[in-house]
């Protein structure tokens, strides 16, 4: 039995940070897990920026209602769950990724949560498990399933090289010339046809 586990950010809708730190004139937000392999540090650095400019979750749904999943995606999504389970395994939150979530079609979404006092300052965070991505495709072999993975940041790089089968989707330059040992790809049509070879 076949599952394929995808990242969110970066492969299925834009940077969220990124969309924010536009959207807010604050360009450190725009720093990423494709610059930053350490989570707990990049995300300890975001809340001080946040709490600095008096910003919580109110304004951050506010940009994320704007955004839309990268062109292709949804369709992508689609054909590939005609063919196998899909699970979206993101470092996103609860609060961030639902409202995207309903624009791909309401796939299964596992990611971590947003401590949010009650003036929507955001206080805090709870990250489900530690190594997340890695943790749940290593859980899913487990319970006797085979795992493929795709992604584009260092935060991907655990659960690729643990599956059946990994891909780079849409990657860093430097990600790609680190692991020359995974394939990566461009392009939704590449990756469904790279995973369907699996399938089959």
């Amino acid at each position: 039995m076949n599952v394929v586990c995808l990242d969110l950010e970066g492969v299925l809708v834009p940077e969220i940070w990124i969309a924010f730190a536009k959207a807010s004139g604050i360009p450190e937000l725009t720093r990423t897990t494709r610059d930053e392999p350490d989570y707990d540090k990049l995300m300890k650095w975001r809340l001080g920026i946040l709490k600095e400019h008096n910003l919580g979750l109110n304004e951050i749904r506010a940009i994320i209602e704007k955004i839309e999943p990268l062109d292709g995606a949804k369709a992508f999504l689609d054909e590939l769950r005609k063919c196998t389970q899909v699970i979206i395994i993101s470092d996103t939150f609860t609060q961030f990724g639902m409202p995207l979530m309903a624009k791909l079609g309401f796939p299964t979404l596992m990611c971590n949560t947003l401590e949010v006092a009650e003036n929507g300052e955001i206080t805090g965070y709870k990250m489900r498990v530690e190594k997340s991505k890695y943790a749940t495709v290593k859980a899913l072999q487990s319970i006797g399933y085979d795992t493929i993975a795709a992604g584009d940041s260092y935060n991907d790089l655990g659960m690729i090289k643990a599956s059946k089968a990994g891909f780079l989707f849409k990657s860093t330059d430097k990600i790609k010339a680190d692991n020359p040992d995974l394939p990566a790809y461009e392009e939704y049509d590449d990756l469904l046809a790279a995973i369907k070879a699996v399938l089959d």
